[in-house]
């Protein structure tokens, strides 16, 4: 009987694992605490601004801010993400004109966007720019730049 059981088990292993390898990661490996809280602090949604370059600033509640590259628990840097989906979050932010990194810890930013509808949001990322476990991102917001 304990034969067959095993038989069974190793046989059910071996029909899951292909199974489990094609499971994407949900975040890398460092932990950020569950109430970790990324916002926008402005613009706010919907809001409309009448000037291509307008700055933009970022908060974070029950979360440190630290360089990239320096590993401290409980902390990160923001990445704002500009027109785009939130990228895997088991993988490095990219780094482009769509995903900017402030890997010094800044908390806000001067961007220039073309006029029209854009979409905002934040992203914190680990000493590696990899995404916390929990993710830890704000709000997608919509501003309109005229």
């Amino acid at each position: 009987m304990k034969k067959i059981a095993l038989a069974s088990l190793l046989a059910a292993s071996v029909f899951a694992l292909p199974l489990l390898a094609a499971l994407p990661a949900l975040a890398g490996d460092t932990p950020a605490p569950k109430n970790a809280y990324l916002y926008i602090g402005w613009p706010n949604d919907g809001e409309v601004i009448k000037n291509r370059r307008f700055r933009v600033w970022f908060g974070l509640r029950n979360m440190g801010l630290a360089p990239a590259g320096i590993e401290w628990p409980n902390a990160g840097h923001h990445h704002l993400i500009i027109d785009r989906d939130l990228p895997p979050f088991d993988e490095d932010i990219p780094a482009d004109n769509n995903h900017l990194h402030f890997g010094a810890g800044q908390t806000e930013t001067v961007i220039e966007l073309e006029p029209g509808v854009h979409t905002l949001q934040l992203m914190l990322g680990d000493h590696d720019h990899v995404p916390h476990d929990p993710p830890v991102v704000s709000k997608k917001i919509t501003v309109t730049v005229k």
